[in-house]
């Protein structure tokens, strides 16, 4: 299962599924973190943690564990 935690630098992928229970999915929601969005990982952190990256049109920065919530797939180029 690859994981938004596992995405490269440079990257965009698109979420498949959010895992995880009550409050924290509910938290990754709202941050615009659905299925089927888009996410171009922007920045990683020196010591992975946190994950700067483009959600919806907005800059956004997560956690590695609230990273490894989310399912995703590489986006092929068009």
């Amino acid at each position: 299962m690859n994981t938004l935690k596992s995405a490269k630098v440079g990257q965009t992928v698109r979420v498949v599924k959010l895992h995880g229970e009550g409050a924290v999915k509910r938290r990754i929601m709202d941050m615009g973190i659905t299925k089927g969005v888009d996410i171009y990982i922007r920045k990683v952190a020196p010591l992975g943690d946190p994950i700067e990256m483009t959600v919806r049109g907005y800059e956004l920065s997560i956690r590695k564990a609230d990273a490894q919530m989310v399912e995703i797939e590489a986006v092929q180029a068009e």
